[in-house]
This record gives structure tokens, sequence and C-alpha cells, in this order.
């Protein structure tokens, strides 16, 4: 196999998509909502690009084994239409990454995208109440569209945004595709779908589709139960026992 190997599934005819990635990073928060896209509308698997660089594994389902890959999706909201980048894996190494998103964009190219945006979280190092969204992008012009609705920090995320979603933004620019990264604030420790909601809402507004949440919420609930139970575990570990008791006062 060659080191990357994109493989075209279906032909289709897309009016002026953008490109949403969503690949595993912190929080799994790009993930999230990426996947939550293509569980709400109708899609057709269009092609899977499979790399030398990704793990050496194949993933099961229901004993049917597949090779790890990344998968295009086309989806056709009333508003818009969107090309949307899902997988379970990214590069094990920096070569690897470069040449996947390099073919990324060329598979973006072929179906006419106009623009990209790359979905991801960016960590706190603590729970949070409120999720903000803050944003990185390939252009002052986009900059300036996007300020409404995100935050552009100064020197955040530290130390930049690795992997795909930060070479989508370096490389998309050098090919004159305006590409921005749109990261949830999430504590880093557990899957936030509260941060992919707050990231999704946040491209719902700027793309205009229409999606429910439902399903997020769920989810959330579900995370928000773990959350509870390590918060009691924590107490439990911190209280003073009778024995510490003695040495107090």
């Amino acid at each position: 196999m060659d080191e990357v190997h994109t493989e075209v599934l279906a032909d289709v005819a897309l009016d002026d998509p953008v490109l949403i990635e969503g690949l595993p990073g912190v929080g799994h928060v790009g993930k999230l909502a990426a996947e939550h896209l293509l569980e709400e509308f109708e899609t057709t698997l269009v092609a899977r690009l499979y790399s030398r660089h990704f793990p050496p594994q194949v993933t099961v389902e229901n004993g049917r084994s597949q090779l790890v890959c990344l998968e295009f999706h086309a989806v056709e909201t009333d508003d818009a239409d969107l090309l949307v980048l899902t997988g379970d894996h990214q590069a094990q190494d920096n070569e690897g990454h470069y040449l996947i998103t390099d073919a990324i964009i060329d598979v973006a190219v072929d179906h006419g995208v106009s623009r990209i945006y790359a979905l991801g979280g960016v960590p706190t190092g603590e729970l949070i109440d409120e999720y903000d969204v803050i944003a990185a992008a390939s252009d002052d012009a986009l900059i300036e569209e996007l300020e409404p609705r995100v935050e552009f920090r100064e020197d955040e995320p530290a130390g930049g945004i690795v992997g795909v979603s930060g070479l989508l933004l370096g490389l998309g620019e050098r090919r004159g595709i305006p590409t921005a990264c749109l990261m949830g604030e999430t504590s880093g420790y557990l899957v936030d779908p509260k941060s992919a909601r707050a990231v999704l809402e946040v491209l719902q507004g700027i793309v205009g589709f229409d999606v429910g949440y439902d399903s997020l919420e769920e989810r959330a609930e579900e995370m928000e139960e773990v959350i509870k139970k390590i918060q009691e575990m924590e107490g439990a570990q911190q209280a003073p026992s009778d024995e510490d008791l003695r040495y107090i006062g």
C-alpha cells in the first residue's frame, strides 16, 4: 500500500461545500461534534483515506474488520452542503501528519470545498460549567468575520495547534483555502459532549445548517454522573480520618 491512498466510493455533486474535520483530540470534542452531524443528517460515504502512518490495526464491528482509515461523508442540509471528515486515529509521526493532511485537502479540492473548519478542544486543566469557544484562523478577513461568535485569545492555545487540525490551518492557507479551527474549552480529563455542543452551536451559526442536540444532551448527562462519582471519590479521599483529627489543635 502507498504511504497515503484515497479510495473513492461515491460521486456526489455538492454545492459550494465546507469541509468539517473532527478527529480524536482533547476531550474528543471535534470527533464528537463531527459524529453528531453524521447522526443527525442523511449522509453519503464518498471516500476513505488509508495510510501506512496510521496505527497497524483494524477496527472490528459485529465481527467485520476494517483497516484503520479516515472517512469523508457528504451531507446535504437545507441551507448548506458539508463534507465531514471523521476517523478514530491520527498519524503516528510528523511526516504522516503532513502527508495525510495534504491528501485531505486534495479530497476537499476535488469536491469544490470553499472553506475548512477544523473542530477540537482546548484544555483548561479543571472542570468547568461554561464552555467558551476559542478560535484560530488562516487570514485576517476570516478572523474579522468570526470575531462576533468566538474568542481570539493572545498566545492561546499555548504551544499552538498540533495534528491535522493545526496543519489544515497552515497547509490550507498555502493552498488558498480559508481555514479556521474552532476549539471548545474542556477539562481535558474526560470525553466532553457539552464542549462538543458549544462548538457545534458556533459552527451552526456560521455555516447556517439546523441541527438538534438531544443525543449530545443525553451523553452530557451520562458524563455528569461520571463526574459526580469522581468528585465524590475525591471528597472521600480528602476527608480527614479520626486518626488524622488527633493531630489537629
